[in-house]
């Protein structure tokens, strides 16, 4: 389907075509016929309350949707700017018209202490508890050549996708309790790199390090620390960064020769943010379609 339509740079899901799947997992029926099935709960976060950043749209929007199928009971959803508004209004009422969780929406950009606070305040006023969050929000800009690569541009992409990761974890600690969990989004691109975001994949590098460190210093606290390194994801990020040519064949590298759906990535939050991975902390997982990752 996407080698028949042209795409214009946009961040927003809406416009997306065709649109990422949030909830409903690719199965396969009993002739081998290839199809999608509604994602089925089971009530592994009943009574929590999370924070996600990134999460108007693509994998944070799925990861949000799964939680609350699973029985969160309130979400606060951060986003970066009223560009965004109508993606993450969008988002709030999807949630909160198939469950019991309410939704708590901020805009705010994550790159800076006193606006992760912020957040923190935010979400605190609203629930007054904090079991899971996940840093999820991340931004990377296309440069094929290492001198392109200007200091504005290498600032930014570390603001929000390392100084944000560091920032909210440092405000948000403070507030869980024995049996929370940080999970954070890395990328295939902190193993194997990828030659047009090397700031990008140094940024996940980082992700990967500031996981397996800070999963040391807070288990006597009882708190587990994971990631997640997605491999090629069709989300609103692909059509902001590339041309139309590697959109269209956008995914095609791994051995599954497609790009993931966010849903197939969230999965992987539930169940690190349940006690079904209770006895895992400092690991990260590889839904990347087959790809190879020695750690």
């Amino acid at each position: 389907m996407r080698k028949k339509l042209h795409y214009e740079k946009t961040g927003i899901a809406s416009l997306l075509k065709p649109a990422p799947v949030v909830q409903h997992l690719p199965s396969f029926d009993a002739k081998g016929n290839a199809g999608f099935e509604a994602y089925k709960a089971a009530g592994k976060l009943q009574g929590k309350f999370v924070l996600i950043t990134g999460a108007d749209s693509g994998i944070g929007r799925s990861i949000a949707t799964l939680y609350a199928l699973e029985g969160a009971a309130g979400i606060t959803i951060v986003y970066r700017d009223e560009e965004e508004d109508a993606d993450a209004s969008y988002t709030k009422q999807m949630i909160e018209g198939q469950s019991a969780c309410k939704i708590n929406l901020i805009a705010r950009d994550i790159g800076y202490e006193n606006t992760c606070q912020e957040i923190i305040d935010s979400h605190m006023n609203a629930f007054g508890r904090l079991d899971i969050l996940v840093n999820n929000a991340a931004e990377q800009h296309k440069v094929t050549k290492i001198e392109d690569l200007d200091c504005a541009t290498v600032e930014r992409t570390f603001r929000t996708n390392v100084f944000g990761v560091i920032f909210l974890t440092k405000l948000a600690a403070k507030h869980m309790v024995s049996g929370g969990c940080i999970i954070n989004t890395a990328s295939v691109a902190a193993y194997r790199g990828m030659d047009v975001l090397v700031d990008y994949s140094a940024t996940k590098g980082a992700v990967v390090a500031f996981t397996r460190a800070l999963s040391q210093q807070l288990t006597t606290r009882h708190i587990r620390v994971n990631a997640v390194a997605p491999g090629p994801v069709w989300t609103p990020l692909i059509t902001n960064t590339f041309n139309l040519e590697e959109i269209q064949n956008f995914g095609a590298h791994p051995p599954f020769k497609r790009p993931a759906q966010p849903v197939e990535i969230a999965a992987c939050f539930v169940f690190l943010a349940s006690n079904d991975s209770s006895y895992i902390s400092g690991q990260t997982i590889h839904p990347n379609g087959g790809i190879t990752i020695n750690t």
